[in-house]
């Protein structure tokens, strides 16, 4: 209901901008013009750009045949999204790769982890070059968090009490340059003990979105609508599901020297259409001019602090074929294996053994038991189960790291269906007293018939997929 009411807000917003706009278009601004950087420093200060020079020359390596080794075994796939109550794919073909259990929701589709290596944690890759793949881009990931850490501390967006108690810093980076996560070049950043859990929990990215799409396989892609910035791979929006004020941190490898890209000689006023950009503006404003900054093979940039709740961005195709690695700091409070499993022995507490016939029963018919009971019962068929084959084998492509634990989860629902069942049979009881009766069904009643609509919903989804 909250996210319905989130999109037609949305909508409503959009709608207001373009009849403002009317036939006109809003300006922006590329690094070839004047004023670029000073509104760059004045309104959009959390985008901190970072040129490919910048970065490791054997760490680009690693991460871009990473790249190329997860695309040749087939492991990108265009994801079904449901947006107003309708299933699009998108353009862009995508692959989640972070730590074993979590999962990302976007656009109401959950996508789950493809897990990097993990101490302590056994994972059997379909080739040693995943595997190498999936490795490399743990390693991108432990850079990007320490150039968070520096970045947020040059901004001084911290939330530091006291910078100049010098005997209570400790070198963060130090501790992870130990660790051998990166070059020893990073080792420039201090951080307070009291901002310690703050900026860890804000740059200490669980998992990556990698994206790939070759624009001149792309049948149509949509008009960036506001500026008259061209085309996009991807349209205006807010990264969901992210902890919150946490920085968002994307490495950019387009595929240049193309025919297409050599044969490009923009000099007109705007953006170049033969090379990707990526767009920023100010969300739901028509004052302030936006920002299109082009992404060559390596360029990487991170949206600081809260710029991800008070701007949008957009990503604007080029002519040659682009991978990128958007890292997050997801918010999986209710996203990982971890907290399914806990949701399920909490469901599963209510159900009892008899220790004469073995027959099951539940423990309690107290509404709000019964309630919490059912919910979670949803909850694990339709935000994981559904998910998860709904998407096929795609992670067979990597590894069949998930099949154990979606069939412990597949063993729980079935077990969560009994107790519906057990339910149904005492409100036929006659020890039920009508109140009691009328109560349980009421209660019931509003979680079946949501579990009815969802699986409704989910069958026409499959259909649409099929057709």
């Amino acid at each position: 209901m909250k996210r319905r009411a989130g999109e037609r807000e949305k909508e409503l917003k959009k709608k207001k901008l373009l009849e403002e706009l009317g036939e006109g278009k809003l300006p922006y601004l590329t690094p070839a013009d004047a004023d670029f950087h000073h509104l760059q420093k004045t309104r959009y200060s959390k985008l901190i750009f970072r040129k490919s020079d910048t970065v490791p020359e054997e760490l680009h390596q690693m991460v871009q045949d990473g790249f190329l080794t997860l695309r040749k075994h087939g492991c990108f796939f265009q994801d079904l999204v449901r947006i107003k109550g309708k299933d699009f794919f998108t353009p862009v073909s995508r692959i989640l790769i972070g730590k074993p259990g979590c999962t990302y929701k976007y656009l109401n589709t959950r996508l789950f982890t493809v897990p990097w290596p993990t101490e302590g944690c056994e994972i059997k890759y379909c080739s040693p070059q995943i595997h190498d793949a999936c490795k490399a881009l743990i390693k991108l990931n432990d850079y990007l968090h320490i150039e968070a850490v520096k970045a947020l501390q040059g901004q001084n967006l911290l939330g530091t009490k006291d910078t100049t108690v010098i005997d209570r810093e400790q070198n963060f980076a130090t501790s992870l340059i130990e660790k051998g996560s990166f070059s020893k070049d990073q080792s420039s950043c201090y951080v307070p003990e009291d901002d310690y859990t703050s900026l860890n929990n804000r740059t200490s990215y669980n998992l990556t979105l990698l994206n790939y799409m070759d624009p001149l396989q792309m049948p149509y892609l949509k008009q960036e609508p506001y500026f008259g910035m061209g085309n996009m791979a991807v349209s205006w929006h807010h990264d969901e599901n992210l902890v919150e004020r946490s920085t968002v941190a994307v490495y950019s490898y387009s595929c240049e020297g193309s025919s297409a890209e050599e044969a490009s000689d923009w000099n007109l006023k705007g953006r170049d259409p033969a090379v990707w950009h990526v767009g920023l503006k100010v969300a739901w404003d028509i004052e302030t001019p936006g920002l299109a900054i082009p992404l060559h093979q390596g360029d990487l940039y991170l949206m600081l602090d809260d710029l991800n709740m008070t701007h949008q961005h957009c990503v604007l195709a080029g002519f040659s074929p682009r991978f990128s690695s958007t890292h997050r700091v997801a918010d999986c409070s209710r996203g990982t294996l971890e907290y399914i499993f806990g949701q399920c022995e909490l469901a599963l507490q209510n159900l009892q053994t008899d220790s004469n016939s073995t027959a099951l029963s539940l423990k309690s018919l107290e509404t709000a038991v019964i309630k919490q009971m059912e919910e979670i019962h949803n909850e694990v068929e339709f935000e994981w189960l559904r998910q998860f084959w709904f998407q096929g084998k795609r992670y067979l492509k990597c590894t069949d790291w998930w099949l154990k634990p979606m069939a412990k989860l597949e063993e729980f629902w079935r077990k969560m269906e009994l107790m519906t069942s057990l339910v149904l049979q005492e409100v036929r009881k006659k020890e039920q007293t009508e109140e009691q009766r009328n109560e349980t069904i009421s209660c019931l009643l509003l979680v079946l018939t949501e579990r009815q609509r969802l699986r409704n919903e989910w069958a026409a989804r499959c259909r649409w997929y099929l057709r």
